[in-house]
């Protein structure tokens, strides 16, 4: 299975990307991962990210595709992978074709999670972490016995600001904007299946893998 997941923040991708990995044992690929593995082991390419990034500066295309090139051609992504994170937009969407096409492979499916951005604004500004201990809580899903104060260490919960409600609508809208020519690229292809990602985990993920039985080899 070869398959590229994609899904604003909050949309549950990293939950579900887990599960599907597991389920048809590929590797994850993600490429916060990546460029976190490249950085850490100060690899050439590593370095190089990481001569941009001290200087406050995007990594180009052409490093984070060098980065996802030497992940995919490595032994356990021989039989397939999800990818995470990638492509961003339709520039690396046509460089992964070209190296899937080179491989002697191709892409099986595009999965979009699809979520109304009031719920995601709902699932991530709900979030409170405790200063002490780390221990994120939920206003709804998973709230702390006693209102800002968490119950595993006593600490003060707090909303960080990545979770504040202007911030995550400005995420959301960079999203739409980078995304959605990608999602384009790959309707266009015949590759992409939405799927409803409100609900709960286990009723998203039965909806994937109904999708992905269709493409099972």
């Amino acid at each position: 299975m070869r398959l590229v997941l994609v899904g604003p923040p909050g949309a549950g991708k990293g939950t579900q990307a887990q599960f599907i990995a597991a389920q048809y044992d590929v590797p994850q690929v993600s490429t916060g991962d990546i460029f976190r593995a490249n950085v850490g082991q100060s690899t050439p390419l590593g370095l190089e990210a990481k001569r941009y990034m001290d200087a406050g500066e995007l990594v180009p295309d052409s490093v984070t595709i060098a980065m996802v090139e030497d992940r995919l051609l490595q032994d356990d992504a021989a039989k397939g992978f999800l990818l995470d994170g990638f492509p961003r937009n339709v520039a690396q969407a046509e460089v992964l074709d070209t190296l899937l096409e080179r491989a002697g492979t191709s892409l099986d499916v595009v999965l979009e999670l699809v979520v109304d951005d009031e719920e995601v604004v709902r699932r991530l500004s709900g979030r409170r972490t405790c200063s002490s201990c780390g221990r994120v809580w939920h206003v709804d899903f998973d709230p702390s016995s006693v209102e800002g104060q968490c119950d595993h260490c006593g600490g003060t919960l707090f909303q960080r600001d990545d979770d504040k409600p202007e911030t995550i609508r400005r995420r959301l809208q960079v999203y739409a904007e980078q995304t959605a020519p990608v999602v384009g690229f790959y309707a266009e292809r015949g590759l992409l299946e939405r799927i409803d990602a409100t609900g709960t985990v286990d009723g998203v993920t039965a909806r994937i893998l109904a999708v992905l039985r269709r493409f099972d080899r």
